[in-house]
């Protein structure tokens, strides 16, 4: 089943509920692409490869590609999404919650912007709609567990193999390089670090732009009063939309997280930055294939710990990677209680 661009036009026109959910969720894709996607370029900007506008301006475009092109190839992130939660029942008071896990979402991850805390809105977005879920459900029935693992699984890749990958392949470029002359390798780098920060970005478009799709996919269905929908197809004009809107977000830019990731935590050379890229593409290039919906932000930093500790554990700003684990640890459950009561309040009031 999908949903043709003129029925979304209607339905977006004639339903309040709706519209206000729609619009929150684009808010939260143009957040996510404005908080999120900094990351992709922390990197590349904190060796001076690329100065701060250039990096921006190859980061939308490259989140656009990545999450119009990776939909196309293979679009399980965002069934996982999509089946993550139950809200099943009366299709109007579940539209109301999700509208209320929108909200709860961007009060969350404009707070970690504010504060320059590299915070997921992916955790965010599982972490809101969660909450909501368990508010209309009134108990945990209201989260599925077959899905909810795929989380789990998620964490455990972008931390563990994240900082695996970023030690190893550091140490492998060292190895190749360690018998070249350092202003020989300059320009290569340079290079090769524009080249995986553009694959960094064309991942981050992949992995998140598809996890909004499942959430706007389940909104419409709602909105036309189908609350039991489990086979679906991504109409390519939501693909457009929400590739524009992330690239938007994109160009606002976010300098306080490019400076607290790449700058902050790790001080990092352009053969060092690469690595950390490659590593991080590559871990979430598996995750996609695998619909397995990880952090992007999580698996960037977890990829320059293990660059920066290949070279000497204290190379690492352990503070700083101290205060982005509590931001993450606390993102479940803060997120999660606020979807919830604001699920709760949002059925109350309307």
């Amino acid at each position: 089943m999908t949903i043709a661009l003129g029925d979304f036009l209607s339905r977006f026109a004639s339903n309040p509920a709706f519209c206000v959910t729609t619009l929150l969720t684009l808010g939260v894709i143009l957040v996510n692409g404005w908080t999120d996607a900094p990351n992709a370029i922390a990197t590349c900007v904190s060796t001076r490869s690329m100065d701060v506008r250039m990096a921006i301006i190859m980061a939308s475009v490259f989140n656009f590609f990545g999450v119009f092109l990776m939909t196309l190839a293979t679009p399980t992130v965002a069934y996982t999404v999509y089946n993550l939660v139950d809200f099943g029942g009366d299709p109007h008071e579940a539209l109301i919650a999700l509208c209320a896990a929108m909200f709860a979402i961007v009060i969350w991850a404009t707070a970690a912007w504010w504060f320059g805390i590299p915070t997921s809105e992916s955790h965010a977005l599982i972490a809101g709609i969660s909450g909501a879920a368990i508010a209309l459900q009134k108990g945990f029935s209201g989260i599925n567990g077959h899905e909810w693992i795929k989380v789990v699984y998620g964490l455990v890749l972008s931390t563990v193999l994240g900082f695996v990958a970023g030690f190893v392949l550091v140490k492998i470029v060292s190895f190749i390089f360690q018998g070249v002359e350092r202003k020989k390798t300059f320009h290569v780098f340079k290079n090769a670090q524009i080249a995986s920060a553009a694959g960094m970005a064309f991942m981050h478009g992949a992995q998140d732009g598809q996890k909004f799709m499942g959430v706007f996919l389940l909104g419409m269905f709602l909105a036309n009063g189908q609350s039991g929908i489990t086979d679906f197809v991504i109409p390519v004009w939501l693909m457009a939309l929400c590739s524009a809107t992330m690239a938007i977000g994109t160009s606002i830019g976010g300098y306080r997280i490019i400076k607290a990731v790449g700058m902050d935590m790790v001080k990092l050379e352009k053969h060092q930055g690469f690595s950390a890229d490659m590593s991080a593409v590559l871990c979430l290039l598996a995750a996609s294939v695998g619909g397995l919906p990880v952090s992007t932000t999580h698996t960037k930093t977890t990829a320059i710990m293990g660059v920066g500790a290949a070279k000497r554990i204290s190379y690492v700003n352990w503070k700083i990677v101290g205060e982005m684990l509590m931001a993450w640890a606390l993102t479940f459950p803060g997120c999660g209680i606020i979807g919830y009561v604001m699920a709760l309040l949002f059925m109350k009031v309307f």
